[in-house]
C-alpha cells in the first residue's frame, strides 16, 4: 500500500471522522481543515474537491482491507484456515477501526460512489475462492455469493459486537466461521 504524508493521513482520519459523526453533507473542507490542523488550503493542495477527498478516502480505506486479506492468504495454509483468518483478521480491523465501517456504509449508498459495480468482486477475495473452487475444496458456486456471504457476515458481526446487545466473544466469532465454512466447504468423507 502506498505510503502518504502525515498531512494527508491527518485529512483522511479527520474526514473519516466528522463523516462518521455528521454524514457527508454535514463535513465541509472547513470543518475537516480546522479538526486536521491545517489550513483549507492544504486540503487543496492535496485534493481539487470535496468529490476527490472523499473516492480517495474510500481507496486508501479499501486499500487498507484489501492489505489485510494479501496478508493473511499468502500465508501458505490450508483453505479452511485461511478462510478462518481472514474472518477474523477483517472482523478485528473493523471492531478496532469502526470508523471505516461506517465510512464504507455511507460511501456505498452516497452519490459519491459513482461506480455502482463492487469492486471486491475482483482481487484478492474473490480469487481465494476461485482458487478454492479450482481445486475441489470449496463448492462450485459463484465465487461472488462466497464474496458477499463472507464480507456481510464480517460487518454485521462486527455492528453487533460495536453497537448491539449481543457482544460477541471468541466461541461466537468461532462458530460463525464454522457455520460458514461447513456451508461452502466441500464434504470431503
Amino acid at each position: 500500500m502506498e505510503n502518504i504524508s502525515d498531512k494527508k493521513k491527518a485529512i483522511f482520519e479527520s474526514t473519516i471522522n466528522l463523516i462518521t459523526e455528521n454524514g457527508f453533507h454535514g463535513t465541509p473542507m472547513s470543518m475537516v481543515a480546522k479538526n486536521a490542523g491545517v489550513a483549507v488550503g492544504t486540503i487543496y493542495h492535496y485534493f481539487e474537491s470535496k468529490n476527490q477527498l472523499i473516492g480517495e478516502l474510500h481507496a486508501y480505506n479499501r486499500g487498507r482491507v484489501v492489505e489485510i486479506i494479501k496478508e493473511t492468504i499468502g500465508e501458505n495454509i490450508s483453505h479452511k484456515k485461511t478462510f478462518q483468518n481472514i474472518w477474523t483478521n477483517l472482523y478485528q480491523f473493523y471492531i478496532e477501526n469502526t470508523n471505516v465501517l461506517i465510512f464504507f456504509e455511507q460511501f456505498i449508498n452516497s452519490p459519491y460512489n459513482i461506480n455502482k459495480f463492487p469492486t471486491h468482486f475482483q482481487g484478492e477475495l474473490f480469487d481465494f475462492f476461485k482458487g478454492g473452487i479450482g481445486k475441489g475444496e470449496i463448492k462450485d458456486v459463484k465465487p461472488e455469493i462466497l464474496v458477499v456471504l463472507t464480507l456481510g457476515s464480517i460487518t454485521t458481526s462486527a455492528k453487533l459486537h460495536k453497537f448491539g446487545s449481543i457482544p460477541l466473544n471468541f466461541t461466537d466469532q468461532h462458530n460463525i466461521i464454522q457455520i460458514l465454512w461447513d456451508g461452502m466447504a466441500v464434504n470431503k468423507e
